[in-house]
């Protein structure tokens, strides 16, 4: 038998200006295939989420006066993990070959014969300005630019530089006195225009606008790092290039533009949510539709799991219940969790829809309903007011002598709803279809916002991600700054999407600041636009 070794790749692939809304697809996708990352100082925490959890993370960030990795580790790091068959994707700021140091790691990656592919991105030098509102052409003021780094400003000419239109500098915030000297010194007016875009693309972004002569006076003891310079007329055309007056020395962009279809039941402005981040609790493995409609209002969004769900500890109950599905009148379903399960097992013991056909069927919530149309079955009643505590109140037909079968989560819940159920004159046979716990870590991005107090919103789906937030939290503030999360939390909206897990937040952070009217997503949505505007 011939044994052939799995052949490694190494892509070199743009982030981006920052946010991670504005990676590509094709950068996107080879994060979700990873198995080893490699990444800069200035990448957005966000994107280390996008890769496999047991993909290898590298930070090699170079970080100014501070210990870092050096090139040829970095070069030996590549070259060993490709030798090894991974897959490696080598993430840097902006794009890959605009100032990234790219030329010395692919003479080792072919010195070693190593397969490698460059995969572009936005450079912040053409991504700044524009989410700065300035053009870096015009057909009067810019008929070109030049992009350059003022990282040695000793060895740049600046008597060529300075009659150019316009100018866009990297890596400047250091030497700032020393550009606008040498400017002014080959000619240019102390009356240019100068714009400084600080953390360009992220909620932190931040914009000087002032003029040579008095720019370096402005942001005295200011840090303007990491931050991109624009120099030239084109900076005066920003106030007339604005959708609307905002303060330059603290503005903030939109993480995204909304297309209309994602939009279309929020009437309210398409960025309502703009300046705003929300950390979003779900469940591990979660879609992020939610977390794209909160993008698409101009949200900036950090997901955090704080709910793993699993099979149960044993499948005998439901199996037992499924092979004597003629026996029961209902089925009740209370989650996407509980009919994902059930028909996992309907399937394993050899069954399919048709057992169900004398079976009535309660779902609770839309997203239920839609989760069962996805087995192409119609939902017999469904509750008017989504959640299972109404079930009862609402049933379509008397439950005297009527057998339900309910699977649920292992650890219980939904007491009052069997209870309700069982006085109406219902025999309720409860079975475990799935269990939930608590992840075994955060996700670094939801750590440091947390920690750095970036975080303007939580938004909390269920019972069990508010206790499972605080289990993962809970130890981070009480070791760190000898608080619990409710004391370390306030000032933070607590968002919530129904009355029941608002009685959770209630018992553990004292507070609910924002419930749905409507108990679903796009009802937590609404809610969330309305505060943003009273707040």
């Amino acid at each position: 038998m011939i044994v052939t070794q799995e052949i490694g790749k190494v892509y070199l692939v743009g982030a981006g200006p920052g946010d991670a809304a504005y990676l590509t697809v094709k950068a996107y996708n080879l994060l979700a295939a990873a198995q080893v990352l490699v990444y800069d100082a200035l990448v957005d925490a966000q994107l280390l989420q996008c890769v496999p959890d047991n993909c290898l993370k590298l930070d090699v960030g170079k970080r100014g006066g501070k210990p870092s990795t050096s090139q040829a580790e970095i070069n030996k790091l590549l070259v060993n993990h490709c030798l090894q068959g991974k897959q490696v994707v080598r993430l840097k700021s902006g794009d890959p070959l605009i100032f990234g140091r790219c030329t010395s790691e692919i003479e080792a990656l072919k010195a070693s014969g190593c397969d490698f592919e460059l995969v572009p991105g936005i450079s912040s030098a053409l991504a700044a300005p524009l989410l700065a509102g300035i053009p870096l052409t015009d057909p009067v003021l810019s008929r070109c630019f030049a992009v350059f780094t003022a990282h040695e400003p000793e060895v740049l000419d600046w008597e060529a530089l300075s009659r150019l239109e316009t100018l866009v500098i990297l890596m400047g915030g250091q030497h700032l006195p020393e550009i606008v000297h040498q400017l002014v010194r080959y000619g240019r007016s102390h009356l240019t225009p100068i714009a400084i875009i600080r953390w360009a693309g992220t909620p932190d972004q931040q914009i000087w606008i002032a003029q040579l002569g008095n720019i370096v006076e402005q942001t005295t003891e200011l840090s303007l790092s990491p931050a991109v310079i624009v120099i030239g007329e084109v900076v005066g055309l920003r106030k007339y290039l604005q959708p609307e007056k905002i303060d330059d020395q603290n503005s903030t962009t939109a993480k995204t533009l909304s297309p209309p279809a994602m939009l279309s039941n929020f009437p309210q402005s398409p960025l309502a949510l703009t300046g705003k981040t929300i950390l979003v609790t779900r469940s591990v493995g979660q879609s992020s539709q939610f977390s794209d409609r909160l993008m698409a209002l101009g949200a900036t969004v950090i997901e955090m799991p704080t709910l793993e769900i699993g099979p149960p500890s044993s499948w005998e109950d439901l199996d037992n219940a499924i092979a004597h599905l003629s026996e029961f009148d209902w089925l009740i379903l209370t989650s996407t969790n509980g009919i994902d399960y059930f028909f996992e097992r309907l399937i394993a013991q050899g069954k399919d829809t048709r057992a169900l056909a004398g079976v009535k069927i309660a779902v609770v919530g839309e997203k239920t309903a839609h989760s069962l149309k996805q087995h192409s079955l119609q939902a017999d009643f469904i509750p008017p007011n989504f959640v299972a505590d109404s079930l009862v109140e609402n049933f379509p037909e008397k439950l005297d002598g009527k057998k339900v079968l309910f699977p649920r989560v292992e650890s219980g819940g939904r007491e009052v709803l069997v209870k309700e159920l069982t006085v109406k004159g219902a025999k309720v046979i409860e079975v475990a279809a799935y269990q939930s716990c608590c992840p075994n870590s955060i996700p670094p991005a939801a750590e440091l916002a947390l920690q750095n107090g970036k975080v303007d919103v939580i938004t909390f789906a269920s019972s069990k991600t508010v206790q499972f937030f605080c289990q993962l939290t809970n130890h981070i503030f009480s070791s760190n700054y000898n608080a619990n999360a409710s004391q370390f939390l306030e000032g933070v909206c607590i968002a919530s999407i129904g009355p029941q897990t608002s009685k959770t937040c209630h018992v553990l952070f004292g507070r609910v600041d924002v419930e749905a009217e409507e108990y679903t997503l796009d009802g937590l949505t609404k809610a969330l636009i309305i505060w943003a505007k009273n707040s």
